[in-house]
C-alpha cells in the first residue's frame, strides 16, 4: 500500500506467524505429506521458499501448489494456465482469500503468497517467507536422508551457526536496500518518494558488488588471493536465496518495468552477474542441486508481463494502455 500524501510504498505485515517444529508435541509438529506450500512463480518471496524446498530435497514431504503468475481482481487465483493448477486441490477454491477465510472468516488481508498450509487442523500456519525459508532449512532435517541434512550439507548448511550473525546482517540490508527497495522504487507515486529509494537500491547493489569482489573469509581477507563464490564465502547461504530471487528479476522487470534504471547488472555488475549466472546455470551439483535453475528457467520470460500488470493496477490505477518492454536478449548469459 502507498501512504497519503508522501507516494511511498509501505510493505503490510505478514500476519500468520506460526512455525513448524521437530518437536512431535509442537502445535504444528514435523510430518510428510502434511504441509502445502502455495506459490505464484513471479513473486520473489515466494521464489526464495521453493528454491529452499528443492535445496532441501522436500519435494516428497511438503506438496507445491502453485497458482497463476499474475494477480487478478480478487487476488491470487488458480486459472489452470501455464503451471498453474486449475483450482485448489484440497477444497476446490479458484482465490486464494478463500483459504485465508476458511482459516480465519474475520481477516481481510493481505492475501499474499508465499502461504504454508496445515492440511490436518485446515487452517494458515505462516505467511512470511523469511520464517518459512527458516522452517523449510531446519524443521524437517529428522524426515531426511543424513547427506541432505544441515549438518552434513556443504559448509554447515543454509544457515549454519558459526555464520547466523553474518546472514542475519546481511538479510537486513539486502531486504531494506534491495529486496524491497526495487518495490517502493517502482511503486512509488512522487517523483520524491521514487528518487529517495532508488539511489539507496544502487548503493546497495554496488555494496553487493563489492562484497563478491572480495577474498573469502577462509582466505583471511588477503589482498591478491580468490575473490568469493558465494556472498558470504565458499558456501551457499540463506543470503544468497535471498539476494538471488530480485537479482534473476531485475534486468527483465525491475529495470526495464520498475524504472531501476541506474544500471543494469549484466553490464555495470560484473561479479554479481558471474554469481547469478553460476547460480542460474548449476543444474546438477550436490550444493544447488538444480534449484535456482529449475525454479526461474520456466519463468523468466513472464516476470516482465507479470509486473508491468502490477504497476498498471499499484500506481496508474489501472488506467490507460498497459505497455509490456520485452528483452534483454538473451535473459540470462550462459557462463
Amino acid at each position: 500500500m502507498a501512504s497519503k500524501g508522501s507516494g511511498a510504498f509501505i510493505r503490510s505485515e505478514s500476519a500468520f506467524r506460526n512455525f513448524i517444529s521437530p518437536d512431535p508435541n509442537a502445535r504444528f509438529p514435523a510430518e510428510k505429506g502434511r504441509y502445502a506450500l502455495y506459490i505464484s512463480p513471479t513473486c520473489p518471496w515466494a521464489h526464495r521458499t521453493t528454491i529452499v524446498r528443492i535445496l532441501k530435497g522436500l519435494e516428497d514431504i511438503v506438496d507445491l501448489y502453485e497458482l497463476h503468475p499474475s494477480m487478478g481482481p480478487k487476488g491470487w487465483y488458480f486459472s489452470g494456465e501455464g503451471s498453474s493448477l486449475p483450482a485448489d486441490p484440497l477444497y476446490g477454491f479458484k482465490y486464494l482469500p478463500d483459504l485465508y477465510k476458511k482459516a480465519d472468516p474475520s481477516f481481510t488481508g493481505p492475501f499474499t503468497v508465499p502461504m504454508l498450509w496445515d492440511k490436518k487442523s485446515h487452517t494458515v500456519v505462516n505467511n512470511e517467507s523469511s520464517e518459512i525459508v527458516r522452517m523449510l532449512t531446519i524443521a524437517f532435517d529428522n524426515l531426511l536422508p543424513e547427506h541432505l541434512r544441515e549438518v552434513n550439507r556443504p559448509g554447515g548448511g543454509l544457515y549454519p551457526e558459526h555464520l547466523r550473525s553474518s546472514i542475519d546482517e546481511a538479510n537486513s540490508w539486502v531486504y531494506n536496500l534491495i529486496n524491497n527497495g526495487v518495490y517502493k522504487t517502482g511503486f512509488a507515486t512522487t517523483q520524491q518518494a521514487y528518487e529517495a529509494n532508488l539511489y539507496p537500491l544502487f548503493e546497495g547493489l554496488d555494496r553487493v558488488e563489492q562484497l563478491l569482489s572480495s577474498p573469502p573469509p577462509s582466505e583471511g581477507g588477503s589482498p591478491g588471493t580468490k575473490t568469493r563464490t558465494y556472498l558470504l564465502g565458499d558456501n551457499l547461504t540463506e543470503a544468497d536465496v535471498r539476494l538471488y530471487t530480485t537479482i534473476i528479476r531485475f534486468d527483465v522487470a525491475y529495470r526495464p518495468v520498475f524504472l531501476c534504471s541506474l544500471k543494469s547488472i549484466r553490464h555495470d555488475y560484473p561479479n554479481i552477474y558471474c554469481w547469478l549466472r553460476r547460480l542460474y546455470w548449476d543444474q546438477d551439483s550436490r550444493e544447488t542441486n538444480g534449484a535456482f535453475h529449475q525454479t526461474s528457467a520456466p519463468y523468466v520470460d513472464v516476470y516482465g508481463p507479470s509486473y508491468a500488470s502490477a504497476r498498471h493496477k499499484k500506481v496508474f490505477g489501472g488506467k490507460g494502455p498497459l505497455i509490456v518492454p520485452r528483452g534483454p536478449t538473451p535473459f540470462i548469459d550462459q557462463l
